[in-house]
This record gives structure tokens, sequence and C-alpha cells, in this order.
């Protein structure tokens, strides 16, 4: 099972032996996956995910339609009410199956007992929420590949008692188990829940806004009063980093891949692989214990002539599998998990930013033996190589659209020039040792 590494930091994986090894989360949206594909389908994903590198998949037990649109097979309860569990609908099977099949390719399964929508609407509720929480621990508490992740996309305020209620039941009854909360968007976990005891590491959702879009009049805009951080996604990790007490944070939202900007105009641009490499490389740079991509395809499993297809989705769910950026989240596992990571920090001081800001502003990431700096927008730059705890010898350009490194060694001149990558984009990664 996961547990939070020592450093209270990152997570880690237990070994045989009971040690524990740090874990970097890898995630992808997959929302719809119970409700939506069979169980060779699951397999096919899972079997791409497992190739990306891809370590947690965030899946949704039960959503809008295992309650509301019940057709016998995917009824999940009875009556709207989660003190009644449908026993024989085979649904839960399905679940046991899914989990079994994730486990079978390494993935581990980020569970969301509801959707928020549940709670807005009174089906989860004070009453029945430690009989629900009871169950789930009980049904899936055993298993190592399991990991709750409480909310969906919604306010903590927003049922607080009953997140708090589920939350303390599943600990109680399946302790080793970590539990985390998917917020609303521009939001996170840590302003409600981080001094609970049942909530083990902090998730984030930066969203799916442009630095100009931050009051859009729809559902989903933010109240006045909290922080918007456009596109600076990595403010949030900083900022929840400086909680106390502390704990791990992450990602758990970010822009889709291939999803309109701002999400509800679909004549805006959609949000491509450049867009979710900068958002990961940015947090986990930042500190983040990891980091979840999603498509918007992915995300919804999208069918042709889907009845339910939201954000004006068009690339069906097998062949979104091929989308680029899913490919290059594996590409920074590969990097992370080349170094030591866990013993790695923000490191403001080797880069001179005064003045530069949003896509210009570059981001560092260092450890004992080790630097990463990620440049989005391609601007030369300077290195302050005082700020390092080591002498570096060497100097190579990684490229985050292609995963390999360029085949010479860059000096350490003065001012440093950045190359295209192999996509003819900006963006470029340094790596010091």
């Amino acid at each position: 099972m996961l547990a939070v590494y020592k450093n209270n930091k990152n997570l880690a994986k237990k070994d045989i032996s009971g040690e524990l090894k740090p874990f970097f989360w890898l995630g992808d949206t997959a929302w719809l996956l119970a409700q939506k594909l069979t169980a060779d389908e699951a397999n096919v994903y899972f079997a791409d995910r497992a190739e990306k590198n891809f370590n947690v998949i965030q899946t949704v037990l039960v959503h809008n339609m295992n309650v509301e649109e019940p057709d016998g097979k995917i009824t999940a309860v009875l009556d709207n009410d989660f003190s009644k569990i449908c026993s024989y609908s085979g649904y839960w099977e399905k679940i046991d199956t899914l989990v079994e099949m994730a486990a079978g390719y390494g993935l581990y399964m980020g569970l969301l007992p509801v959707w928020g929508s549940m709670v807005k609407k009174g089906y989860l509720n004070a009453d029945n929420a430690e009989s629900y929480g009871k169950y789930l621990a009980d049904r899936y508490g055993q298993h190592e590949n399991v990991i709750w992740i409480l909310g969906g996309d919604i306010r903590g305020e927003t049922g607080f008692d009953v997140w708090n209620i589920l939350g303390n039941t599943i600990k109680k009854y399946a302790p080793e188990q970590l539990v985390t909360f998917h917020p609303f968007g521009r939001t996170s976990s840590a302003m409600w829940f981080n001094d609970c005891g049942w909530l083990d590491f902090n998730m984030f959702q930066s969203g799916h806004r442009r630095y100009d879009q931050s009051s859009l009049g729809f559902w989903d805009d933010n109240n006045v009063s909290e922080d918007f951080y456009g596109e600076d996604n990595w403010r949030y990790v900083r900022r929840e980093l400086a909680r106390t007490p502390l704990k791990p944070v992450l990602d758990g939202e970010p822009s889709y891949e291939n999803i309109p900007q701002g999400l509800h105009d679909f004549s805006q641009p959609l949000w491509k692989a450049k867009d979710v490499r900068r958002y990961a490389y940015w947090s986990v740079f930042e500190g983040a214990c990891g980091h979840t991509y999603g498509d918007n395809a992915i995300m919804q499993f999208y069918r042709e002539n889907d009845k339910d297809a939201g954000y004006n989705v068009k690339t069906c769910w097998r062949e979104a599998l091929n989308d680029p950026g899913s490919a290059q989240m594996g590409y920074l596992y590969n990097l992370m998990t080349s170094v030591n990571f866990q013993d790695g920090k923000h490191n403001d001081n080797l880069i001179n930013n005064g003045g530069f800001t949003k896509y210009d502003r570059i981001t560092a990431f260092s450890g004992k033996d080790f630097a990463l700096i990620y440049n989005y927008s391609g601007r030369s730059f300077e290195l302050n190589l005082e700020a390092l705890e080591f002498k570096p010898v060497s100097a190579r350009w990684y490229d985050p659209a292609s995963g390999v490194f360029l085949d010479k060694e860059t000096a350490f001149s003065d001012v440093i020039d950045v190359p295209k990558n192999s996509s003819g984009e900006s963006d470029m990664i340094l790596v010091l040792k």
C-alpha cells in the first residue's frame, strides 16, 4: 500500500519488508470508467496507461447515472439511498473486477466514493455516510492498490459534515489506505480539511481557465474572496506546502488535453499537449508529489453519438489514447524517477526570474546531485550555480515532447539559449548533474 513518506512532502510505497520507497504519482483521469466501459474495454485502457507509466487511475464509483438512470445493469444503490446497497445488479462485482484488473497492471485505483453532486442532491448525507463508508472499507479495505478520493468537483463546505463522516469512517475501518479530497475548480482540499486526521495528502484542482478567464458567468465561477491564479498552478503547490501540518500535495485536475479553454464556450481554442506539459512541470518542479493528467475524450470515455457527451468532445476514447500529452506524461515520470526526487525542492535562486512572469517564468527543482530547469517560453536565461548543493559537471537538454536527451551537452555559458523541442515548440528542460 501507499503511505506518506517520512519527509511529509512525498508519497511512498511499502515494499515486502515494510520499508518505504518514494512513489511518484502519475495519475490519469477516468471518471466514467465504471459506468461506460466493459471489462474487455477496461483491459485495453489499463494496458495502454500502464505502458505509458501511469500508476494511478482516478475514477468515480457512483456518478449521476448510477442512481438517476438505473437500467438494471449499473444501479449501485436503491432508492437513491446510500445505506441501501444494490446487491443484485452486478455493479459492485464489476468494480471488484476493475480493481483486481488494475492491480495486475501495477495500477492504483483512486476511487471517488461518489461524485460531489450526490452530496449536493442529498443522496449521500449525514444519516447514511457512515454506513456507506463502512461498506466501502469492508469491501475494498484489503486491496493494496486502492486510494480514496472524497469530493468530486465540490467545495468542502458543501456537505462538510458528510465528508468528515465518510473520511473518518473509511480511515477507521481501512486505516492503511490513503485518503484525499478532490475539490471544486481553483480550490484545494487544504482550504477545509488540512487539519483533519483522515486527510493524508492534499489535492487541488487548478482547473481549465486561462489567465484572462477569472469570471465567466457560469456555475463554476469562484467566490470573489478566493485566490485566482489563472494558469499558475505552481502557486497552489507553494501555498499548500507552507501550511501546518505539512502534507503532500498535487494537482488532481489541471486543464485537460483537447478541452475548450474555459470549458463552456466551444469557440475557444483547445488546451493542447504543450499546455498539459506546462501544468505538469510547473507543479512538480514546485514540489508537488506527482501530477494527474486528463483528456477530454477519456475522462468521459466518449463514443460516437453518445447522448451525454460534454465539452464539445469530438474524438472517441480509443483514438484519444494516442493523444500526445498522455505519452509525454510518461516522459515526466521517467525524468523524475531518474533522480532522487524525494530529496529535491524548488530552487528560486538558481534562475533569475526578475520581471519575468506567467509563460516566461522559468522553474527549477534541485537536490544534492541534480538540478532540473523547465523553460516553457524558450527565452534565454542565466544560471546562478552558487545556489546548488553540488558542482555540476554536465548540462544536457531533455525534450519533454519526445522523452529523449539531445546528443550534445550544453556549455555553462553566461547566457543560455534554448533549442526547440522535437515538436518544434519552445519548452525544454535543462538537466544538470
